[in-house]
């Protein structure tokens, strides 16, 4: 897959996750099997900002050649979805949520190995 699919794709999912946590809180965090307090409702919205911003970050670097910059960008969301996908399962395990949480952790994996893709490929060919 290349950087730019990837990018498009995490700018799209980002900024659906965004919309979703600011306009339907309550529905995201009941499908996790979490009481939507008004707590939670208010970090929830804090997040959207942060999705939101994400999904623009990555739709304006979808272009962006091979460079220190989006290898960082790479490593990056690397890192945040790996550290995402196993809290979700230590969370469930722990039985703080439910199983709802295991479609974020499937796309939270699919994503971070997608990352973790380009950035081996990556390597490959600069070596080449």
């Amino acid at each position: 897959m290349s950087f730019k699919t990837l990018a498009v794709t995490t700018a799209i999912i980002a900024f659906l996750l965004g919309l979703g946590y600011l306009l339907f809180g309550s529905i995201i965090v009941g499908r996790w099997q979490i009481q939507p307090t008004e707590s939670v409702l208010l970090l929830g919205r804090r997040l959207a900002a942060l999705y939101i911003g994400l999904a623009v970050i990555f739709f304006l670097a979808r272009s962006a050649p091979v460079s220190a910059v989006r290898t960082s960008l790479c490593i990056g969301a690397a890192v945040a979805l790996s550290m995402l996908a196993l809290l979700g399962i230590c969370e469930l395990l722990l039985g703080h949520v439910g199983y709802g949480i295991l479609a974020s952790v499937a796309i939270e994996s699919l994503l971070a190995i997608g990352y973790i893709g380009i950035l081996l490929t990556g390597r490959v060919n600069k070596s080449a």
